[in-house]
């Protein structure tokens, strides 16, 4: 019967070993395919974050400064490993590119603060200053604005523009006779031939800051036959009633180094080259642009020295043209953090994740792993045992049946341990094997009982029939004699 019994338990593999084998297998590849999606989430979120934006930097003249600038800063982007890249179209002239950045056609842009403001344009940096120079003949001195309003001017400036921003200045009304009193000078006019042959009473230059410092020809002027070149005491009021103007002042020998001109430092006004970027820009994105201007601005610069002192965009509130929030926070230091700027994205990601993660968790147990076998079905087995074990007639059928129920309960414990049975019905399978095994040991006394009896009775049967055969002997010895 034990031979019986330890045959099936050897043809039939216990089920706790597949169980065990089966989730040790899942396990791992859950660990892998976890392994993957970390990898592939983290890589997506990194080329995400990462993922280069294209600008669309609309300018004007291809050989103009505003497109020779934003080659230059393509260049540094590209050179710097940015997420920025720039898309540079060009136009016939800046106005073009004003109308083409104010359709929103493009994302950046050029301009002078006296040009048409698009409503939704902010600043990012200043790129340059252009400075006015009023000049009058030797030892003509201009004392005030109501003073040059009366002579026949003469503007020297890069386009047209120059003529109307003088006529604003002094509140000329375009037509014929303004026409006729403030004038477009040919390019590279001589102030002597200006002041003689024209007929010019005064003469207005708009330059760029950084080209009049290398202009040498002013120093030439000076040595020749000399200039005057006036103060504009009215600056402060004309930079309230016209805020396209700055404020500027012409330090001691920035014209002219030899003769100093001037000769002292004087006031007059200005206009600001901007560069601006659509407000809907995000504050990301302009801080990057930012800080990539901000950080590499000696590789900006221009040869004619366009863009060479680039300055902070103005931050107040009631700036001429906003800045951008992207710039003002990279400018005031307040540029956000990685953590800072994605920590309510993160929270939010964390929690969507946890709640999917579990769903998926869920989906992927019911379909693949080997679900943990409960206590309590355990003990059906155990009490199979106690069935099997009412019909032994003999100690060995009891020794197996005990090796049996001792299998099963190494099997719970050691399934307990490795997660292949819950403790479902672990109350059932307590009672269950305390029950089995407590009526193993009876079983096993009563036929240990039974077993004595039967050798005690047959103790007793043979000492009768030795008995009996010792009588016997004993009568045929006294017959005989």
């Amino acid at each position: 019967m034990s031979a019986e019994v330890a045959t099936q338990r050897a043809d039939k593999p216990p089920e706790l070993a597949r169980l065990v084998k089966s989730n040790r297998r899942q396990v791992v590849l859950f660990a892998l395919l976890t392994l993957i999606l970390t990898i592939a989430t983290v890589w997506g979120g990194r080329i995400w974050l990462k993922d280069s934006e294209t600008l669309v930097f609309a300018v004007g003249d291809a050989s103009g400064p505003e497109a020779r600038f934003a080659a230059k800063l393509a260049t540094v982007l590209k050179s710097n490993a940015s997420r920025l890249r720039l898309k540079i179209v060009s136009n016939a002239d800046n106005a073009k590119a004003l109308a083409q950045f104010d359709r929103r056609q493009a994302d950046l842009a050029v301009l002078r603060t006296d040009a048409k403001i698009p409503p939704h344009a902010r600043a990012i940096a200043i790129l340059e200053h252009d400075i006015v120079l009023l000049i009058s003949p030797p030892g003509k001195k201009i004392k005030s604005l109501a003073d040059l309003k009366k002579k026949k001017i003469a503007v020297l400036a890069s386009s047209d523009a120059g003529a109307a921003f003088v006529r604003n200045i002094l509140e000329i009304s375009d037509n014929s006779d303004a026409a006729s009193r403030v004038q477009m000078a040919p390019p590279n006019s001589v102030f002597e031939k200006l002041f003689t042959s024209g007929g010019y009473g005064a003469a207005v230059v708009i330059a760029h800051a950084s080209s009049i410092v290398k202009d040498k020809r002013y120093e030439q002027y000076a040595k020749a036959g000399g200039f005057t070149l006036n103060a504009i005491d009215e600056s402060k009021a004309l930079a309230r009633r016209i805020p396209a103007i700055s404020e500027e002042t012409l330090a001691t020998g920035m014209v002219s180094s030899s003769p100093a001109i001037p000769d002292d430092d004087l006031d007059t006004v200005g206009l600001q080259w901007l560069l601006v970027a659509q407000s809907k820009m995000s504050t990301a994105t302009a801080g990057d642009l930012a800080r990539a201007i901000y950080e590499n601005k000696a590789e900006l610069a221009l040869e004619d020295g366009f863009a060479s002192k680039i300055e902070p965009a103005d931050t107040d509130k009631d700036a001429f043209v906003i800045a951008h929030q992207g710039a003002a926070e990279y400018i005031n230091d307040e540029t956000k953090s990685f953590m800072d700027r994605y920590s309510d994205m993160m929270y939010l990601g964390a929690a969507a994740l946890s709640v999917i993660g579990s769903i998926f968790a869920a989906i992927y147990t019911q379909l693949t792993r080997v679900a943990p076998e409960k206590a309590s079905e355990l003990a059906t087995a155990i009490l199979d045992i106690g069935e099997r074990m009412e019909h032994a007639t003999s100690l060995d059928t009891l020794d197996a049946l005990q090796d049996e129920l001792e299998a099963i309960l190494r099997g719970a414990v050691v399934g307990l341990r490795d997660g292949t049975i819950s403790t479902d019905g672990l109350e059932t399978f307590k009672l269950g094997y305390e029950f089995v095994r407590d009526e193993l040991a009876m079983r096993r006394e009563s036929l240990e009982r039974h077993a004595g009896h039967e050798e005690a009775s047959r103790e007793d049967t043979s000492r009768e029939e030795n008995s009996r055969e010792d009588n016997v002997v004993m009568v045929k010895s006294a017959q005989s004699a």
